[in-house]
């Protein structure tokens, strides 16, 4: 089993530091209440932490590789 992410935006970016707009792109997240699903690894989990304020975050649990 294998666990993904499902990450929401749930706060602009408006007034943000261009790091944490950067940050919102590379997870490939372009607008408010956009969702996006990713693999549980390090480097998405560090992503979350530098920008957790604007984000909600839960957890799938699917079978599979």
């Amino acid at each position: 089993m294998g666990i993904q992410l499902r990450i929401t935006q749930r706060r602009s970016a408006i007034g943000r530091h261009r790091k944490q707009k950067q940050t919102l792109v590379a997870l490939g997240i372009r607008r408010l209440h956009q969702t996006v699903v990713h693999n549980d690894t390090p480097q998405i989990q560090g992503m979350i932490t530098k920008i957790s304020h604007l984000l909600e975050v839960e957890m799938i649990e699917t079978e599979g590789k």
